[in-house]
């Protein structure tokens, strides 16, 4: 029973018999995928029906080491189970590896910000004598400088780069639109990669739109883009937990904290509602304590 068979009878179990969406079905999918790196990164040859209790949770150590937040993991494991759960119903395996686990608590936390110091030491750790390193670098200053999520940074189109107005198209979350501002510097170094770079690898047949390509001509996977920043991080010296959402983070909060208009952000960010935008933009008290006594009437 390899894995390819085992998603075909898990997709149409989930569209024929639990009737879920599409946008669900294809989420279950990439949460079975998700698994299926983890074993490919440990070079382990495993099929769905070896896959023990130990693996899953070694699973779990994996995607939080790479900086995945409790809500998301408790997201993968919830498909994980449900894949599992669809195996035991076909006889296809005796027993289910994931009954016993656990969702980890998803207690709300907000996560770790890096400050501006922090934010160049991590792009100056990039090597640029390295051939990835100025697409590292283009990456970085993307994901800083736009406040992208990570699914929408290795999503990104060059037809959707609009960097003569200093604009870029994003697709965010059920395929929205929204254009954000970019920066020079994220300009200069998306520039320098796609002129220099980008035009030596040999691209993947229809792969040609996509911006950020690893060195076989596929786009980056959002695993890589884990990767690609932990060991920037280590590389900074940087104890803290980081993950590309911390960039987002981050620029949430340096642009409130900057004096930014909590609309404009919730808009670059993709938010619906203004109120997830001020769970992402914590600030300190000092901060709002100098906002009340600046522009209150009554101070």
């Amino acid at each position: 029973m390899d894995w390819q068979s085992s998603l075909r009878g898990f997709k149409a179990y989930l569209k024929l018999e639990r009737s879920l969406s599409a946008n669900t079905i294809e989420a279950y999918l990439h949460d079975v995928d998700k698994l299926v790196q983890f074993f490919l990164a440990r070079s382990e040859e495993k099929d769905p029906a070896s896959v023990t209790t130990k693996d899953l949770k070694d699973f779990l150590v994996w995607v939080n080491e790479l900086g995945m937040i409790p809500p998301t993991q408790a997201r993968v494991l919830s498909g994980l189970k449900s894949f599992f759960k669809y195996l035991a119903l076909e006889n296809r395996i005796e027993t289910d590896p994931s009954a016993l686990l656990e969702s980890p608590k998803t207690t709300r936390k907000l996560p770790d910000t890096l400050n501006i110091m922090e934010i160049n030491s991590v792009i100056e750790s990039i090597d640029l004598s390295r051939p990835e390193g100025m697409r590292n670098k283009a990456i970085l200053e993307t994901l800083y400088g736009c406040g992208l999520r990570v699914s929408e940074l290795t999503s990104l189109k060059i037809s959707n780069l609009y960097l003569d107005i200093e604009f870029i198209k994003v697709v965010g979350k059920g395929n929205k639109e929204r254009l954000v501002p970019i920066g020079s510097q994220a300009i200069k170094f998306l520039k320098i990669y796609l002129d220099d770079i980008r035009v030596h690898i040999p691209v993947k047949a229809g792969k040609a739109d996509f911006v950020f390509l690893n060195r076989r001509g596929s786009p980056l996977s959002r695993v890589m883009i884990f990767l690609i920043i932990k060991d920037l991080v280590k590389a900074a010296g940087i104890k803290k937990s980081i993950s590309p959402h911390t960039f987002r983070h981050s620029f949430a909060t340096h642009l409130i904290e900057g004096g930014a208009d909590l609309r404009a952000v919730q808009e670059m960010l993709g938010h619906e509602s203004i109120t997830t935008t001020e769970i992402y933009t914590h600030l300190d008290r000092d901060y709002l304590r100098e906002s009340i006594v600046q522009y209150h009437p009554r101070s």
